[in-house]
């Protein structure tokens, strides 16, 4: 440019400044759910104005779209942010705020999921906190009385390229994060709190998925703290503090005959505190061409842990009655 003219110098800056302005405008949106209705005083329900909120930004376009929830408290009921998206990426930042599921079990409790993306790519979750009040459905499981199975809190299915931070989960009805045949998961700065006695509210379930990363995160409720299921590959799990609970399990597997296995599991630098189980693998004894290779534990800290490693080929939570073709038994412990 040191031999055009001055002022066809300074035109193609303005020029310049000008499209780069267009562009940063037409690239990055923001949707605040106030916009859309929400209600931060938990008043008032928010699930539409957050289908709308996500409906909006899933159909913008723009590379980078953010969805805004601003402090307070939201009361939502289930929610499904379906895909796939025409922006490139949507990100959901909550910091400060609380989405707080309905007192009465029954309004999740008959569904699958509280909160569940599929088929989505390129979504990340920041912050905020996931209230889904289930102790009132675990007094119901355990009274005996009949109760609907309860629902998972956050989901993610057939997607990719997802990432989740420094998120609490509390007193999930039952798994509090579940990825399932995902690609790309990193999961980082979780906490997750449930009571000790609380059933069947895994911290993180994985399973047909690849390439996840679960990383420096507080995991304390009432079953396995982490559960990797068939098909799960190439998954990194460090620094992550287990207790109370069952201890991070591979299993259980070899529940049917057609099963895909589970391979390149790297667990290290974990703290397990009042823990069940430290580090478990579990399979049900019967015919199956599943398998498990490829596994590393690493540096794993045991306090107070009362089974620290156990490798069960023979399990069955229920009477024998139950389990049928239980043809092997093998445990190891220490």
């Amino acid at each position: 440019m040191a031999n055009l003219p001055d002022h066809l110098v300074w035109t193609l800056l303005f020029l310049l400044i000008l499209s780069l302005s267009r562009a940063s405008s037409s690239t990055f949106t923001l949707f605040d759910v106030l916009d859309f209705g929400a209600d931060p005083t938990g008043a008032a329900d928010s699930t539409q104005a957050f289908c709308d909120a996500w409906t909006s930004a899933c159909g913008r376009g723009d590379i980078f779209v953010t969805i805004l929830v601003r402090n307070g408290s939201y009361l939502l009921g289930p929610v499904r942010f379906g895909g796939p998206c025409k922006s490139r990426h949507v990100s959901m930042r909550m910091r400060g705020a609380t989405l707080v599921a309905p007192l009465d079990y029954r309004v999740l409790g008959g569904g699958s999921s509280w909160l569940s993306f599929n088929g989505v790519s390129n979504t990340s979750i920041h912050g905020g906190v996931l209230d889904a009040k289930g102790p009132s459905l675990w007094a119901c499981k355990d009274s005996g009385r009949n109760c609907p199975d309860g629902a998972t809190t956050l989901s993610f299915t057939n997607s990719n390229n997802i990432r989740i931070k420094d998120l609490m989960s509390m007193d999930s009805q039952m798994f509090h994060i579940s990825i399932n045949r995902c690609r790309n998961v990193r999961i980082q700065g979780l906490r997750v709190k449930a009571d000790g006695n609380s059933p069947n509210t895994d911290g993180i379930h994985v399973q047909l998925s690849t390439n996840v990363s679960i990383l420096r995160s507080d995991i304390a409720t009432g079953d396995d703290c982490i559960s990797i299921g068939p098909g799960t590959q190439n998954l990194r799990i460090q620094g992550v503090r287990c207790g109370p609970g069952h201890g991070i399990s591979i299993g259980s597997l070899a529940r049917s005959e057609n099963e895909t296995g589970v391979q390149n599991i790297i667990v290290k630098n974990t703290t397990f505190q009042g823990t069940q189980n430290g580090l478990r693998i579990k399979s049900w004894a019967r015919p199956s061409n599943g398998f498990v290779q490829g596994v590393h534990f690493i540096n794993a800290r045991m306090i107070n842990a009362h089974n620290p490693i156990i490798i069960d080929q023979n399990y069955c939570p229920y009477d024998s009655q139950t389990c049928p073709n239980q043809v092997i038994h093998l445990m190891s412990r220490a």
